[in-house]
């Protein structure tokens, strides 16, 4: 994306979520982006899969412009790009079982029949850990860290070239939280994938993370790899969420250990 643009209306009028904002995910990579609440991290995203408009800039995938004006454009973007949010539950219908949503993502864009249909839901309820036996439980039937799985699996079901996560860790318990990041570490070496892994919590970005922008008052203040990040971070706020995290911080250049 490049000099990306998004204004939103607060109590003291329109301002600039999104600000001029330029990133680059590489293929086959994780860039995570990291900031506090209101950063503009979700309006970023929101922009990036069509559902909040932009107001300049370009946002594009495998170097081609994305645009969702239209609701065939829309669907043409959902098979480049997919987003899992912090609540699986905006994703999976209540009524639907898990193999059920799972079937319907994986038919969108190519006809399967059923013997197939079923092996692909096998395949995909593996592919995030989970045990194919839970394919007829519904949304309600499954713990927040299953459901977060099959959300997941429903992104990856049409294969897009960049998958968003935003937050999706945030709302289960600690234990799970490991369990869901080192799933999602797994998946990326493993397919290759392009991922945009959003959040708070600094130790999640990292842990998942190749590189990693950090995002302040709708701009990114400093894009560096992981390591050169913890070791060396150059700009007083990224200095401060890593003073923030005990476990995190390290020498700064220029540093003595204590």
């Amino acid at each position: 994306m490049s000099g990306l643009t998004v204004r939103r209306t607060g109590p003291r009028g329109s301002f600039a979520a999104v600000d001029g904002v330029s990133l680059e995910v590489p293929s086959g990579t994780t860039l995570g982006l990291v900031g506090e609440s209101g950063s503009g991290k979700s309006s970023l995203a929101g922009a990036i899969v069509g559902l909040v408009p932009v107001q300049s800039g370009r946002i594009l995938i495998d170097g081609r412009e994305t645009r969702a004006r239209t609701v065939r454009d829309r669907r043409r973007l959902g098979r480049r790009v997919q987003i899992v949010l912090q609540d699986p539950d905006t994703a999976l219908d209540p009524r639907m079982t898990a193999g059920q949503a799972l079937a319907e993502a994986a038919t969108v864009y190519r006809r399967l029949d059923r013997a197939a249909r079923a092996e692909r839901v096998t395949e995909l309820l593996r592919l995030v850990g989970l045990d194919p036996g839970l394919a007829g439980r519904l949304p309600r039937q499954l713990s927040g860290g299953q459901r977060q799985r099959v959300a997941l699996a429903r992104a990856l079901a049409v294969e897009p070239g960049l998958l968003i996560a935003d937050e999706i860790t945030s709302a289960l318990d600690v234990s799970v939280q490991a369990s869901v990041l080192n799933t999602i570490r797994g998946l990326q070496r493993r397919l290759g994938l392009s991922m945009l892994f959003i959040g708070h919590n600094l130790p999640a970005v990292c842990h998942v993370s190749d590189a990693v922008a950090v995002m302040r008052h709708g701009r990114i203040v400093e894009t560096a790899p992981t390591e050169t990040l913890l070791r060396a971070p150059r700009h007083p706020y990224t200095r401060t969420l890593l003073a923030s995290v005990p476990s995190l911080r390290t020498p700064l250049a220029g540093e003595r250990p204590t």
